[in-house]
């Protein structure tokens, strides 16, 4: 999703409240609220994918698992953001009806109006949650995911799956929710632009 910025400064509470009588999603760093808009239909379906794995993976085991709509909080001062997916196991989070802040794993489906802020500035403020395991970037216009784990010594990890450097199906691993599956079914239904080589694996 591609965000804009608009001109208005906020304090965190009037952005809750302000937000809640606004048509569209608006982000908020820093006192400016940024407007969400639409992404594509294969990074709707990435996300529709995963989502629908880790409900059925969780179902019954007390986790919550959100899609774009959404928001979560760094703190309760912000910033605030809204995941294309993310997963919060904390009982603290179990009866949120307006933000998550305690989540274990967050999900972005890159797009290029917004992969450098995934990657970047966006990553900085997720890290900064004290419950948050896993940060996984899932590219929509090629198969490859890139999963950002918290090691033991607080340091973040990155790991690879791609079909193109390991060849064959690929197993995408979630440590933080105890989930596997092939990276296949991310890509279920997605169809690539006509100038992407790479296409989804037969199911």
């Amino acid at each position: 999703m591609i965000a804009q910025l608009q001109p208005q400064f906020m304090t965190p509470q009037e952005y809750l409240e302000w937000e809640e009588q606004q048509p569209i999603k608006y982000e908020y760093i820093n006192g400016e609220v940024f407007a969400m808009t639409g992404g594509t239909i294969p990074h709707n379906d990435v996300a529709i994918n995963l989502t629908s794995a880790l409900k059925n993976h969780l179902r019954g085991k007390g986790c919550k698992v959100q899609m774009a709509d959404a928001k979560v909080g760094v703190s309760q001062n912000g910033p605030f953001h809204y995941p294309d997916v993310m997963v919060s196991c904390d009982s603290r989070d179990q009866k949120a009806r307006k933000v998550i802040y305690h989540p274990c794993l967050i999900v972005e489906v890159l797009s290029p109006g917004t992969e450098g802020f995934d990657r970047g500035k966006k990553f900085k403020h997720y890290r900064q949650i004290e419950t948050l395991k896993e940060y996984v970037l899932i590219d929509a216009d090629k198969i490859n995911v890139e999963c950002y784990r918290l090691n033991e010594k607080g340091k973040w990890e990155l790991t690879s799956y791609s079909l193109e450097e390991m060849g064959t199906e690929v197993e995408v691993q979630l440590t933080s929710v105890d989930f596997s599956c092939p990276i296949s079914l991310l890509y279920e239904d997605v169809v690539f632009s006509e100038d992407t080589s790479e296409k989804t694996p037969d199911l």
